[in-house]
């Protein structure tokens, strides 16, 4: 058996368009299956909980939350998606959102930014619906050394520093570029904060190098052992004062001021 036949899992082979809504199904199930994937989601899950502060009771809304599980965590978030998905509670377009002004205490995203076809309709909603001390909390791909170097010869997704602020035309998950958090939180930094006053900057954490790529993905087969995970968390933990060149994901944290 070749090595790469062995590294693909089965199950993703029945699912060939990336934007079909089966494929968002055959994630969940993969996330069950996979249990260091889904240990990783546990953690990204709890860091974006972290960040909201006191999160019980308030009105959190999850974007593209497709095959996630964030409500085993954050029970009383708001999933959505832009397609109609089993595990949704709304069906809508991050760009127009249908929540009224000052109403959100907090939007969580992991993985989506770099998907979203209208960026500054993203913001301009964000900025409309938070309320004043609400939060957009989000994990998104980082731009090191390490990070383009597997992005650029390892991922599906586009990774495009040099790209404006718009994805390459695609569906909802086949469409995008994975460099656009880097491109709109660092690159253009002054730009957003310009045209988005009212979201202010608070955190930008670069994190976890190694995690993701040993957990397979969605597309991969686990690398290494479930009970291997804490012990790679731990080496993660101990290598973090090289997460600038190292890590793959940052995790933003913007927050309404008024």
């Amino acid at each position: 058996m070749k090595i790469i036949d062995w590294l693909k899992l089965p199950e993703t082979m029945e699912v060939k368009d990336l934007d079909d809504p089966a494929t968002s199904v055959l994630h969940a199930r993969i996330l069950q299956k996979k249990k260091f994937l889904r240990n990783l989601y546990i953690d990204f899950y709890t860091e974006l909980k972290s960040l909201l502060v006191e999160s019980d009771g308030k009105f959190l809304v999850e974007l593209g939350s497709g095959g996630g599980f964030i409500k085993e965590l954050i029970p009383n978030v708001v999933t959505s998606d832009i397609r109609e998905l089993p595990n949704v509670d709304k069906v809508l377009s991050a760009s127009q959102m249908p929540f009224d002004d000052n109403s959100v205490d907090g939007f969580v995203m992991l993985d989506v930014l770099h998907h979203l076809s209208d960026l500054r309709g993203f913001f301009r909603e964000a900025q409309r619906c938070l309320k004043d001390g609400g939060k957009v909390i989000m994990i998104e791909p980082a731009s090191t050394v390490w990070s383009r170097f597997v992005y650029k010869n390892f991922h599906h997704e586009d990774f495009d520093a040099k790209a404006g602020w718009s994805v390459k035309q695609g569906g909802p998950l086949s469409g995008g570029n994975a460099a656009l958090a880097w491109i709109i939180f660092s690159r253009d930094r002054d730009i957003f904060e310009k045209e988005f006053s009212k979201l202010q900057i608070i955190r930008i954490r670069v994190h976890t190098p190694f995690a993701y790529l040993l957990s397979g993905g969605f597309t991969v087969r686990q690398l290494v052992p479930s009970c291997t995970y804490g012990a790679v968390r731990l080496v993660e933990h101990l290598l973090s004062p090289a997460n600038r060149f190292l890590g793959m994901f940052q995790t933003i944290e913007l927050q309404k001021i008024g």
